[in-house]
């Protein structure tokens, strides 16, 4: 007995040491209930999977849809991301007839996704076939299935995250929350994976499959892991609580030194890494000409990027290292990162184009860790909750922003290059398109260099104590 006993220490020691969210579980929030309620981001990757990466380049390539229409309705989810913060911030007191808080909105957010994804597949048939006398009625219905998905995701996110809070104990919160978004980059990898080998051999039959299934297994994963997750409360039930105004405290934390700079900087980033998110994969297939699979492969990539970057730099600041400097270090590998991409045209290499993929998701990774640890470490305890709502409505609003502004550079570029027999360089008018856009995006990382620096020093001259660091594990 207790040689097992040895055994089973051993063991549990071996595995708190090389895993990072092994000690995450709690009395009153075990592992299996946390992985369960887990399932709400898969669902949450798989549709920025579809939307962001399967649909853009099957649009584009496949149905010939014009690229600045497909940024346009890719950019449309993304209306609802300044709401962020305020759904938090309501569901924080949300009054129901049983005393729920999180589960009404994370319910409603299921909702809209799947109402989105159910009209989605037949409005974009419709939406291809411009000579189809109810082609209008593809463009009305595409956008209201991109405007419900991107509400769904947004409130079921918002929800969900605020969730998983709730239930666990203050000393794994952090961990809690960070193992929810790595569960999201898992879910978002597995999809690109999974929806590649699905469409192989592109055929509009298999898109309505894919797409009709990905709303099913919304339902599923979402009332999997809402189960049972929030108690009732009739003392809360019976008595409202009064909401504080939203705006006092949003002026609160706006208002608080570095805040705003910090803001600036999360926006003219994210626009950087964000302008190309409906273009990689159309680029490949149409100036690298790889398949719908090969393509589709490449979100993939890029979230294994990011997922190395959260391990690096994890490891950076558990050893004191500073957040403004992983951002920093995020944009230089932006700035490499699509200097591959264009070169990758001119040499016509797929693996050039790969590795400049994969460095997009690594310095987005780095710059996103940086970004939210540093507006952690800007907000007081009561303001945690609106300083992340405020980073992610920042960061989703300048990318919806850049996608929509990225489709259309590359058609208006691409149309004068052919009209002006590509400016006479001898290439293609669609790889100047796409080259341009790749330039505005370093052009965009150059600028946001210099406005991070001052931060990164400035915190680098203050002493640094042991206990006010802020590690990766400990990432909302």
């Amino acid at each position: 007995m207790n040689q097992r006993e040895e055994v089973a220490r051993a063991w549990n020691e071996l595995l708190t040491r090389f895993l990072p969210f092994a000690d995450v579980a709690s009395a009153d929030l075990p592992l299996k209930r946390l992985l369960r309620l887990s399932l709400f981001q898969v669902s949450v990757g798989m549709a920025i999977v579809l939307l962001n990466g399967t649909l853009n380049r099957v649009l584009v390539v496949e149905m010939g849809v014009s690229a600045w229409l497909v940024a346009l309705m890719v950019s449309l989810p993304l209306v609802f991301a300044p709401l962020r913060a305020l759904i938090g911030h309501r569901s924080d007191y949300h009054h129901s007839a049983f005393g729920l808080r999180r589960v009404p909105y994370l319910w409603m957010g299921t909702l809209l996704q799947f109402g989105g994804f159910a009209i989605m597949p037949f409005a974009l048939v419709l939406l291809a076939d411009d000579v189809n006398k109810l082609h209008v009625l593809g463009q009305i219905f595409s956008a209201l299935a991109f405007l419900l998905v991107g509400a769904g995701l947004h409130t079921t996110q918002t929800a969900g995250l605020a969730l998983a809070t709730d239930l666990a104990p203050e000393d794994t919160r952090p961990r809690v929350v960070a193992l929810l978004y790595v569960t999201l980059l898992v879910g978002m990898v597995v999809s690109a994976l999974l929806f590649g080998r699905l469409l192989e051999g592109f055929e509009q039959a298999k898109l309505i499959s894919v797409v009709q299934g990905a709303a099913v297994a919304t339902i599923i994963f979402n009332l999997i892991a809402l189960w049972k997750q929030e108690a009732v409360d009739l003392k809360r039930a019976a008595q409202a609580e009064e909401r504080p105004p939203f705006g006092e405290a949003w002026r609160d934390f706006i208002q608080g030194g570095q805040s705003g700079r910090l803001l600036i900087v999360v926006g003219l980033g994210t626009a950087g890494f964000s302008m190309q998110d409906i273009l990689l994969e159309p680029f490949g297939g149409q100036v690298l000409h790889l398949s719908v699979s090969s393509t589709t492969a490449l979100t993939a990539i890029m979230a294994g990027g990011t997922l190395l970057a959260f391990a690096l730099a994890g490891r950076f600041m558990g050893r004191g290292g500073d957040p403004y400097r992983v951002a920093a270090l995020g944009v230089l590998a932006g700035l490499f990162a699509f200097a591959a991409v264009i070169a990758a045209a001119a040499l016509d290499s797929v693996w050039v184009f790969r590795t400049g993929a994969a460095l997009i998701g690594f310095g987005g990774g780095l710059f996103s860790v940086g970004t939210l640890i540093a507006a952690m470490g800007l907000a007081e305890r009561e303001h945690r909750g609106l300083a992340l709502g405020a980073w992610g409505a920042v960061q989703a609003t300048a990318s919806g922003a850049a996608i929509a502004v990225g489709g259309a550079l590359k058609d208006i570029v691409a149309g004068l290059a052919t009209h002006h027999a590509s400016f006479g360089l001898g290439i293609g008018a669609s790889s100047i398109g796409y080259g341009f856009v790749y330039s505005t995006e370093i052009l965009l990382l150059v600028v946001t260099l210099p406005l991070i620096l001052p931060l990164a020093l400035r915190a680098t001259a203050r002493p640094a104590s042991g206990d006010a660091r802020i590690r990766l594990d400990q990432m909302p």
